[in-house]
């Protein structure tokens, strides 16, 4: 696989060789319940030998209802982030939506996201990559595997190279969405490491009504697949208490399921590296 820098010094991270994890809640929903999320993830994390991204989202932009809980925004949310990357010590995630954002999260977040639904927005996408930030860019749910090489050429047109591509799923008729796991390497074939969104693939968009739905009980099957795949991290949303989320709930991962998860995927992975 070819170099593309994607090293986070600060930590000692590095997703061109390790194997990692993004994890995190849906959205920002206080300073205090981001900062026990994050200290929590990250003792699991330094347990289970995992190298740990945390990831929340100051602006929730895409919500199925507008009456949705979307976060505190991108100045206040910025400062939090900021506030656990350098207190806690661990690298940061966040989305961004628009252009004009991308300059300020660039200034404070390791891993710049792009939504799916965003991710063929040529715009967006180059000002991201300018930041010099290593992108996240999760696959549409309208696009095909393949698709996503135009992204990585787009991120390299535009002076970055510092990408990652997330699975996500991709629409299964009405409000349901389905993982082709030929996906994986089809998207590493384009040289740079792949993520597998473990729980937003098993998102019902907009199954509820005016949110949606999911199905958490599969997380454990999709995350041991995923791994067995050789995908290089993973992507999970995990939550303290589900049912009482400000967003995407449904299909968080309980935080109390988390060490035991990892402790499999890490034997699973171990068992790929050894052959």
């Amino acid at each position: 696989m070819p170099e593309f820098g994607l090293r986070i010094s600060d930590f000692d991270v590095d997703l061109q060789r390790d194997f990692f994890v993004i994890l995190g809640p849906c959205v920002i929903e206080s300073r205090d319940h981001t900062f026990f999320m994050a200290r929590e993830l990250k003792r699991i994390a330094s347990e289970q030998q995992v190298q740990f991204i945390f990831k929340a989202s100051f602006d929730k932009a895409n919500r199925t209802s507008i009456k949705s809980f979307r976060g505190p925004g991108m100045d206040e949310g910025l400062k939090i982030l900021a506030d656990v990357r350098k207190e806690l010590g661990v690298p940061v995630l966040s989305d961004i939506h628009d252009i004009e954002q991308a300059r300020a999260a660039g200034e404070v977040l390791d891993v710049l996201q792009i939504p799916a639904f965003l991710s063929r927005q040529t715009d967006l996408i180059v000002a991201a990559a300018r930041t010099g930030k290593i992108v996240n860019v999760k696959k549409g749910q309208f696009l095909a595997p393949w698709e996503m090489k135009n992204v990585v050429e787009k991120i390299g047109e535009a002076g970055g190279g510092r990408c990652i591509l997330t699975e996500r799923g991709a629409s299964f008729g009405y409000n349901n969405l389905v993982v082709d796991f030929r996906s994986f390497p089809i998207m590493r074939s384009f040289g740079v490491p792949v993520v597998f969104d473990v729980t937003h693939s098993l998102q019902l968009p907009g199954g509820q009504g005016q949110s949606s739905g999911g199905q958490p009980q599969y997380i454990p099957h999709f995350a041991r697949a995923g791994v067995a795949a050789g995908v290089d991290g993973l992507f999970m949303e995990v939550h303290d208490n589900p049912a009482k989320a400000l967003s995407d709930g449904p299909n968080a991962l309980d935080l109390s399921l988390l060490p035991g998860l990892l402790r499999q995927l890490t034997a699973i992975r171990s068992v790929l590296t050894a052959t």
